[in-house]
This record gives C-alpha cells, sequence and structure tokens, in this order.
C-alpha cells in the first residue's frame, strides 16, 4: 500500500510541477522599482541570506513571489537536488523541510526560519 500512495504522489509532481514552473514564469508579479543606489542597499542584505527550497515546492513558489515582489535577490539553493546544500540543511537547521530561509548576521551566526508565511512576514518587516 505504501509504495502505491508513493508511486501516485510521485507522479502527480511529475505532472504537475511543470506546469506550476511554468505558471510562475508566465505570471510573475512586478517588483519594487528602486534607485541604483537603494537596489544596491537592498542586495547587500541579501547578500546575508539564502533560501532552501525545492523548485515545485508551493509553499516554496509562494516565497519565491514574494520575493520577485519585492526586487530581492536572494540566493537560492536547491536542497532537492544538491546533496551539499540538502547536508547544510539538515545540519544546520536541524531538519529537510523547505522552504527555510537562512538569515547569517555580521558575527557569522546563522539562524533558520522555517514556513513561507513566517519568511514572507521577515522579509515585509526588512524591506518595507
Amino acid at each position: 500500500m505504501k509504495f502505491i500512495f508513493k508511486a501516485f504522489f510521485k507522479t502527480v509532481r511529475f505532472v504537475l510541477g511543470p506546469i506550476l514552473l511554468l505558471w510562475e514564469r508566465l505570471t510573475p508579479p512586478k517588483g519594487v522599482v528602486r534607485s541604483p543606489e537603494a537596489q544596491k542597499l537592498v542586495d547587500q542584505k541579501c547578500q546575508a541570506l539564502a533560501l532552501y527550497q525545492f523548485k515545485t515546492c508551493p509553499f516554496c513558489m509562494k516565497v519565491r513571489r514574494a520575493m520577485r515582489s519585492k526586487s530581492l535577490n536572494i540566493e537560492l539553493r536547491d536542497a532537492q537536488h544538491d546533496a551539499q546544500h540538502r547536508a547544510d540543511l539538515l545540519q544546520g537547521g536541524g531538519q529537510i523541510k523547505v522552504p527555510c530561509l537562512r538569515i547569517t548576521d555580521a558575527q557569522g551566526n546563522s539562524e533558520w526560519l522555517y514556513d513561507s508565511n513566517k519568511i514572507i512576514a521577515y522579509l515585509q518587516q526588512q524591506f518595507d
């Protein structure tokens, strides 16, 4: 029975994944337009952030749309297909769950923020 469920959901992901990615590409939100100097400051703040994600995860897509709407250039790390990023997520965050935003402070300490709503709230707080 477990095999049937795994096969079913794998098929659903295989069919719906490309459709979701196409939808994301065809309907991008309009980003915030800043002066070049202001965008440079935002980009510098974004260097301390990294989003661990799966490409076709709906919650990851939600966070990526929020990032685009705020014109945030946050590094995307594929925790599904990249073994090193997956290991970093497990070691640093304690679990392989996406989306996860890694926030590194000036001293090099990292905070791992899970849950798409919490990540979006953090981004709104920092960049509004």
